[in-house]
């Protein structure tokens, strides 16, 4: 109910109580009982009285000066007795027929309490209602709308991704000039699915598009056609569409258009699907759309290979465009965009931030600037300096330091051994990325971390390139057997991404000549869940098979991680005495460690120092795990 309604109503009822209260007290003024009365009778100061029959009141006007009224009630008629005795006395009796105020005496007090309890279940339905999404109009569409009249999003506003906009501007230039179209026959697509991954900016470029062709545009989430009763999705998808022809021309935008476009039949439910009636009437709306209507849908996934496909044939979502994850002229434009009116310090480089992020989507580089702000904020800094920039990328990438967390001198060593592997064999492999800083200062649920950087955007991954990581993340494992003769549990993390890197090496990439230029990879589950049902297109030979392979890659590489590190283990005592001292080494340091050790042989004699103990076991009972941390340009495969 609308907060002026509420104050409407409130000051009626109040002006009716205040008109009936005053009514009744007008009418108990001068009130005298009946015995009363009858003294100012016996006394002869009562001059006249007017009765009335109908509410049993009298009127008494007495013969002073100036006369005075008084009012009484008997319980009856005046007896016979008094009246002889009235007329007696020379007293004038004439009849009273004003009733008083009809409405304050008679209406109001019969309808208040029947309007009040009228009013308090209208009330109460509309609360109801109000809390179910209003079951009238449970069928009407979700979608914002953001008209013209409003300061529109335009392509200035997106930062980079030039070749997308090209992509995307014939239904802008369709919106604006759509006769120059219809001149030559051509036929616009009437729908443009928007893919790529998460935080690309797909939703900005959808409303970018609105704004440059100074159209309204109607924005919805495929979540918003469901609801808890039957049809109601198909009944959104209607009235949607019927807004938008209203409009004559807009954009419609669906975001996360998958929630609703998955392919028929994949359920596990009925065939009367809620899901799949939605989808049925919306591919009927978008099937009776006409060129000149100027009507263009817009959606964006993440998920387009769980799309039906009669969603995605021409005439419907015929034309898709890929947002990737930007590359390094997009991030200059991004960071640029995001670092306008913050304080920024001379020594900020937009240049090195964008070529030390690679991978990160325009959401994240946000979330990169608002960071370094808050560190900057946090360190009482005046302006960003490039130092915030570097504790941010750090946060963002591998978590929170826990630097009050207590280890003791033989979990120290453990750790600063097993990151020394993992740091020596990243620099020492030709084909790996370089190492950016190596630290045992607890992070986020490592005791450890060596994280590496890629100099430049990758878009594909070579086999020694993945065998190297293989290498790499099985560094820190054998630098424990060979320092301590035994292996910990903090390299558990270590093991799952080497096997998955094997695994994806035998089974979609075809780096097995056992298996050969096959691939083998499960298809995804039915729905977006990592669980579910999922489905093997190869016998349990070929299974074996690929157990098989997966395990001779990750025997051969751990048996390279071994030979590199005892050939290098001069190195591997220098990195693991300057992460025991400084707990925190760059790769410029780590790279000057390994040129020292291959000049000075005998510093393979040299151990760590003795460091003083610092404590009991790990807060969680030494279940928390150390890894190495890298970080890819996109997703290889």
């Amino acid at each position: 109910m609308p907060r002026w309604a509420i104050l409407l109503v409130s000051a009626v009822v109040i002006t009716l109580l205040v008109v009936a209260i005053s009514g009744g007290a007008a009418t108990t003024s001068n009130e005298i009982s009946y015995d009363e009365f009858l003294n100012k009778v016996d006394a002869g100061e009562v001059a006249e009285i007017k009765y009335n029959n109908a509410t049993f009141e009298i009127e008494v006007i007495t013969n002073s000066e100036p006369p005075e009224t008084f009012r009484t009630f008997s319980l009856r008629e005046i007896p016979d007795t008094t009246q002889e005795k009235l007329i007696n006395s020379g007293i004038k009796i004439s009849p009273n027929t004003n009733t008083g105020n009809v409405f304050t005496n008679t209406i109001l007090p019969l309808f208040l309490p029947l309007g009040l309890i009228i009013l308090f279940f209208w009330w109460l339905s509309r609360r109801q209602q109000s809390q179910m999404g209003g079951i009238m109009s449970v069928g009407r569409s979700k979608a914002k709308t953001y008209t013209t009249e409003r300061p529109g999003t335009t392509f200035a506003d997106v930062a980079g991704y030039a070749g997308v906009k090209r992509e995307i501007t014939e239904v802008v230039d369709f919106l604006k000039h759509p006769a120059k179209f219809g001149e030559i026959g051509a036929r616009i697509p009437k729908g443009v699915l928007l893919v790529g991954p998460p935080g690309t900016g797909k939703t900005l470029i959808a409303r970018a598009v609105a704004g440059e062709a100074g159209v309204p545009f109607m924005s919805v989430t495929g979540s918003d056609f469901m609801e808890m009763f039957v049809g109601v999705g198909a009944s959104r998808v209607r009235d949607l569409f019927a807004e938008a022809r209203k409009m004559g021309r807009a954009i419609i935008f669906i975001d996360e258009i998958d929630s609703i476009g998955r392919k028929r039949g994949a359920g596990l439910g009925g065939g009367h699907d809620e899901r799949e009636q939605t989808l049925n009437q919306m591919l009927a709306e978008m099937d009776g759309f006409e060129a000149t209507e100027g009507i263009v849908m817009m959606a964006a996934t993440n998920r387009p290979d769980i799309l039906d496909p009669a969603l995605l044939r021409p005439g419907r979502f015929d034309r898709q465009v890929v947002v990737p994850l930007p590359e390094l002229d997009d991030r200059k434009e991004i960071l640029a965009v995001h670092t306008k009116h913050k304080k920024m310090g001379p020594d900020v480089d937009i240049d090195v931030i964008a070529r030390g992020t690679p991978g990160m989507s325009g959401a994240d580089l946000a979330n990169l600037v608002n960071e370094a702000a808050l560190f900057a904020v946090r360190h009482g800094q005046a302006t960003i300096t490039s130092t915030s920039f570097d504790q941010a990328r750090d946060r963002v990438l591998i978590g929170i330091e826990r630097e009050s967390m207590v280890r003791s001198r033989e979990e120290l060593e453990r750790t600063a051994y097993h990151e020394a592997g993992h740091a020596l064999c990243a620099a020492a492999l030709p084909s790996h990325d370089p190492v950016h800083k190596v630290t045992i200062i607890p992070t986020g649920m490592a005791l450890g971390v060596t994280m590496t950087l890629p100099e430049g955007d990758r878009h594909k991954l070579e086999q020694q390139e993945a065998e190297d990581r293989i290498v790499m993340a099985l560094g820190g494992r054998n630098a424990e057997r060979i320092v301590f003769g035994e292996v910990s549990s903090g390299a558990s993390d270590d093991l799952r991404q080497a096997t998955q890197m094997a695994r994806r090496m035998v089974t979609e990439w075809g780096m097995s000549d056992a298996i050969g230029p096959m691939s083998l990879g499960d298809n995804g589950p039915v729905f977006l869940g990592d669980g579910g049902m999922t489905s093997k297109e190869y016998s349990e030979r070929t299974s074996e098979l690929i157990d098989t392979e997966t395990r001779r890659i990750l025997m051969e590489m751990e048996a390279r991680c071994a030979e590199l590190l005892n050939t290098k283990r001069g190195a591997l005592n220098l990195i693991a005495r300057s992460l025991l001292e400084h707990e925190t080494v760059s790769g410029d340091e780590v790279d000057r460690l390994i040129a020292l050790a291959e000049e000075n042989p005998s510093a393979a004699s040299i151990e760590p120092e003795t460091v003083d103990e610092v404590g009991g076991s790990t807060t969680n009972g030494g279940e928390e795990l150390s890894g190495a941390m890298v970080q890819d340009a996109t997703e290889n495969g």
